[in-house]
């Protein structure tokens, strides 16, 4: 992998793993929900990890053929741009699952604690 690709995944893993560190107030209410917190950074990581590989090797599969073949950039736009939607949209699916997988946390750290 390139250098910038690394420190990308990088920063990607530090900042979306943050719910893993919650498990020393989740392992007091219960094994599963540590489990859960961990899953969501997990899940988090893993699908823009994978949004973006495929975000850049369609773009970059789209450029190749716009450079071989100028005249028909524009058969290349909207297809494109469709599937990048299509695969950002999977990842924010995956964002809203773990806000609900959060959720869950939270509410039964509540529930037990009464905070």
């Amino acid at each position: 992998m390139k250098m910038h690709s690394k420190i990308v995944f990088a920063a990607g893993v530090a900042l979306v793993s943050v719910p893993a560190f919650a498990q020393d107030a989740a392992a007091q209410v219960g094994s599963s929900l540590g489990w859960i917190g961990l899953s969501v950074g997990i899940m988090l990581g893993l699908a823009v990890l994978g949004g973006t590989m495929g975000q850049g090797r369609a773009a970059a599969a789209a450029l190749d053929g716009i450079a071989r073949n100028p005249s028909a950039s524009g058969k290349f736009t909207v297809p494109l741009i469709l599937s990048l939607a299509l695969m950002e949209s999977l990842v924010l699916f995956a964002f809203l699952i773990s806000l609900f997988l959060q959720g869950s946390i939270s509410g039964a750290i509540t529930k037990v604690f009464g905070l």
